[in-house]
């Protein structure tokens, strides 16, 4: 970095100076050229002023006193009377020149162009006598290059000396710019004073580890959870087998001790694979591909599987709407409103009931799940979609929950771009809906 901003300022310096550079030459150039186009004229005037006192012998008598300047005599038809530079040029006929012709009509004329005759750029004025000749005074253009021309080593001569001060101070600036961001505290980063530019990126740093700490503590939080909630139903597996191998069950109670040892084994399967599935959600649904899907289908499948668990907990289910088609991965779609159902049905009261509706809505398709169960405190129902957070903890234990069925369904709506909102009161019951994305729908009607 601190390279790339020495470069860029000795190039910027040097595109400067070139720039200045040029400019400087055409301003010379012009200046030079306007001084000597206002001595010419100023030649021509002294010229014609003794050539009406004294006549045109005058002319003879200043032959090479100026060797630089050409003066000439022309008269109306265009021949060349006099010529201070000995030049053949009589048989020549000068009346179709541009300063020849505007001087004719207008009194003094001017033009710029290569000397046919002498074969340089020469810058040309004439004026008219009183005879009805015309005087014309011719100046080399050489002059007024040369003159740019030999400024030029005097200005690289000071350019190069810019170029290496100009070096030296990038060196220095640079190394002042780039300090403050080599002496950043990024354990810290919004209590770094430093260039205002760089407080956007400080403060998306300052986010990110904020967001990295709290990933983190989930996840230190998550190992220890899990660890607990292996290592329970594993306890009571390996306590019930050495109470068996040891001999000291009866050979009636043996059906006992193997139901309960079936039912944590079962219940380890069930937390392994929610685990794998909230993996699976983790990673963004990758390989999971995404197909149409009727939600009202699926509504009522999830429903069907329910009835035995429902019949047991002495709770009425009810499914309404109508069918919608919908882009998104089947399985995750499905197990999300299995666990809301299945949640719906074990938190319920006996004799409760559970309402799911399915239909399009103006800003899309829902899912709504509504039971009469115990409902959720308010100042817990931003937190149910933790992993192992649970409400009521020993009726958790009792229904045989594993504290990951809301995480699975929160993860399966970031995926789906769904929103989640949770509508509850302590004893009389939820709602939970499911919003989709209105652009992933088949159609749309009015809304409920």
């Amino acid at each position: 970095m601190r390279n790339k901003i020495q470069r860029n300022m000795v190039f910027v310096i040097v595109l400067t100076l070139l720039t200045s550079y040029a400019f400087i030459i055409g301003i010379v150039y012009n200046q030079t050229y306007r001084i000597m186009q206002q001595d010419a004229r100023q030649e021509a005037s002294y010229i014609k002023e003794a050539i009406n006192l004294l006549g045109s012998d005058y002319l003879q008598e200043m032959d090479d006193v100026n060797s630089d300047t050409r003066i000439t005599q022309i008269d109306q038809n265009g021949k060349v009377l006099y010529d201070s530079h000995g030049i053949d040029s009589k048989d020549e006929n000068h009346a179709r020149r541009k300063e020849v012709m505007e001087a004719l009509e207008n009194g003094t004329g001017q033009d710029k162009r290569v000397s046919e005759t002498v074969g340089q750029e020469l810058f040309y004025y004439a004026t008219l006598l009183d005879d009805g000749t015309v005087l014309r005074v011719a100046k080399s253009m050489d002059g007024v290059s040369s003159t740019a021309v030999r400024i030029l080593p005097y200005m690289f001569g000071i350019g190069l000396i810019l170029v290496i001060v100009a070096w030296r101070l990038s060196k220095w600036v640079a190394n002042r710019l780039v300090q403050p961001i080599n002496e950043l505290d990024l354990e810290h980063p919004i209590d770094n004073d430093v260039y205002e530019e760089l407080t956007p990126l400080l403060l998306s740093m300052e986010n990110q580890k904020k967001e990295k700490e709290k990933n983190e503590q989930m996840r230190k939080e998550f190992s220890a959870n899990v660890s607990h909630e292996l290592k329970t139903p594993l306890t009571s597996i390996s306590g019930y087998a050495e109470i068996m191998k040891s001999g000291l069950v009866k050979q009636e109670d043996v059906p006992g001790f193997a139901e309960r040892i079936y039912k944590e084994a079962s219940r380890l399967i069930v937390l392994v694979e929610d685990i794998i599935k909230l993996s699976k959600l983790d990673e963004g649904g990758v390989g999971l591909e995404k197909e149409k899907v009727d939600l009202y289908s699926i509504c009522e499948d999830v429903l069907i599987r329910l009835e035995n668990m429902a019949n047991r907990h002495h709770v009425s289910m009810e499914l309404s709407g109508e069918k919608v088609e919908y882009e998104g991965v089947y399985r995750v779609l499905d197990e999300m409103v299995w666990n809301l159902c299945e949640n719906a049905v074990k938190y319920n009261k006996p004799g409760g009931h559970v309402h799911v509706w399915v239909g399009n809505t103006l800003s899309g398709p829902k899912i709504i799940v509504k039971d009469t169960g115990i409902g959720i405190p308010k100042e817990e129902q931003e937190r149910i979609f933790e992993r192992f957070y649970r409400v009521d903890k020993s009726h958790s234990k009792e229904t045989g929950g594993t504290g990951l069925g809301l995480s699975i369904v929160k993860h399966g709506a970031v995926i789906h771009n769904i929103q989640i909102r949770t509508d509850s009161e302590v004893g009389k019951g939820t709602a939970i809906t499911l919003s989709f994305s209105k652009g992933n729908s088949a159609s749309a009607t009015e809304e409920q």
